[in-house]
């Protein structure tokens, strides 16, 4: 049965599981909210690497006072053994007297069992099905790879009112204003790693990683799709292949130099199936990535990379920053090409939010 204040702390643990988006994969964002009476006792979130468990940091904040408490839990806790025992035990050997989530785990590996630990236990579960979809939507990413293998992907596009990402010369810098760049240093920092394509890498020769809003160091993998291992030794990514993590998509048959090059600057190359044209196969590059734990790719392009997975219905997200700015038909388009003849061809999403973000407009669009 719920209780009155039973809202007002799921909410609480719904925010503290936001707080490890970008960090805690391959584990789930969780948050553990741990009351006793009236007066909090513990609070905790999953952490860097997936480890300590939200409610092993709030447990432990909670001391004895956890006993006879009410826990409340962002998802349901694991009843697996990995490299930390399972959460639902350790609530209830701390004497926890009722549990409160707004869902079940789909981890075939939990999928309820911890729920049933806990019942079995004697302890007092209440499931509020009111947050499910806040829920959800925090762990977007790892429900995906979950159910699908593959990770929740995200395009990022900076683009002027006509849809260009560059003059016609290529200069691109800087389309939008500082707030919006801001804003896209607050999203990597939010997911798991960012994508882009070797034209993109070999043009802007980028370094990918967080440098805004006193998150330096919450840095996301970069990956690089780059079929023939094309891209120069001395770019920045390379250079600091070691300090932030650098995976690089390749294709079959590659020159062997060039993989010892890479692999000697410290990047991770993994090898991935072409489709009909020779191109990185789409699906299985999202495959490669979520099968190494990978729940939130953030892409930045180009154009090309972003049609491919346009077309492969591989966008979940679309956020469009759009500057007022107009640069005509001979700037470069934010995408490449789709093949589309027919409207009712072309792919369609839901427009979720959209907003002003200093001179510029911030629009969230969503597939499926």
């Amino acid at each position: 049965m719920t209780e009155p204040d039973d809202p007002r702390h799921l909410r609480q643990a719904l925010a503290l599981a936001a707080r490890g988006l970008g960090r805690t994969w391959p584990n789930p964002a969780v948050g553990c909210v741990i009351v006793a009476g009236t007066r909090v006792v513990g609070r905790g979130w999953t952490q860097p690497g997936g480890r300590p468990h939200a409610e092993a940091m709030a447990l432990e904040a909670a001391g004895g006072a956890a006993r006879g408490a009410t826990a409340y839990v962002s998802l349901e806790p694991c009843a697996h053994h990995g490299r930390t025992p399972p959460c639902a035990d350790a609530l209830v050997a701390a004497g926890v007297a009722r549990v409160v989530v707004p869902m079940e785990d789909p981890d075939p590996r939990v999928s309820g069992r911890g729920l049933a630990r806990l019942r079995e236990a004697g302890v007092d579960v209440v499931v509020d099905g009111r947050f499910r979809a806040a829920a959800e939507e925090i762990n977007a990413g790892f429900f995906k790879r979950v159910r699908e293998g593959r990770p929740l992907v995200t395009l990022k596009l900076a683009t002027s009112v006509d849809g260009r990402i560059a003059t016609a010369t290529g200069e691109s810098k800087w389309i939008t204003g500082p707030e919006a760049r801001r804003a896209v240093h607050l999203m990597r920092a939010q997911h798991d790693a960012v994508l882009i394509g070797a034209g993109t890498a070999r043009a802007d020769d980028p370094m990918l990683d967080v440098r805004e809003m006193g998150l330096e160091g919450a840095n996301p993998v970069r990956i690089v799709a780059d079929g023939a291992l094309s891209l120069p030794l001395t770019g920045r990514l390379a250079q600091t292949a070691r300090d932030v993590p650098l995976w690089i998509l390749h294709r079959e048959g590659v020159d062997p130099h060039r993989w010892q090059g890479w692999e000697s600057v410290g990047a991770e190359l993994i090898e991935c199936r072409v489709d009909a044209t020779g191109a990185l196969d789409p699906v299985d590059m999202l495959g490669q990535i979520g099968a190494r734990g990978v729940t939130r790719v953030m892409c930045e392009g180009g154009g090309r990379l972003a049609a491919s997975l346009l077309h492969a219905g591989l966008i979940d997200r679309l956020v469009q920053f759009q500057a007022g700015l107009t640069l005509g038909a001979s700037g470069l388009a934010g995408l490449g090409e789709l093949g589309i003849e027919r409207l009712g061809d072309a792919p369609r999403a839901e427009l979720f939010s959209v907003h002003r973000i200093g001179a510029d407009t911030v629009a969230e669009w969503r597939f499926g």
